[in-house]
């Protein structure tokens, strides 16, 4: 997994690459997003080829961390497979997300 982040106003735009899976992926999206340079963060999932159930875990802790500490975590771009996992488990409830980066970002 890669992941690069940019800042637009006030908000981390985490950009992810690869695969989510146990082993790498996933403590490596834990990192990232408990680096990130601001409690709002927006995770762009466009370039995820492949998740596993830890990456899927590992989004969820994620949000609760990030929740917890006051913040905000959405997610960009989802993949199709990746939406139909989530629509599955029901976690699309949890999370909100956005098709349009723009939209996303005005959502904070």
């Amino acid at each position: 997994m890669k992941a690069t982040t940019r800042d637009v106003n006030d908000i981390a735009i985490i950009k992810v690459d690869g695969k989510i899976t146990i082993g790498a992926g996933d403590q490596q999206l834990r990192d990232v997003i408990a680096g990130a340079s601001s409690k709002k963060i927006l995770l762009d999932l466009s370039g995820v080829t492949t998740i596993d159930s830890s990456g899927i875990g590992e989004l969820v802790g994620s949000y609760t961390t990030v929740t917890n500490k006051g913040g905000k975590l959405k997610l960009l771009h989802l993949p199709a497979k990746l939406n139909e996992l989530l629509h599955v488990t029901q976690l699309i409830t949890v999370f909100e997300v956005y098709e349009n980066e723009q939209e996303a970002i005005n959502s904070f």
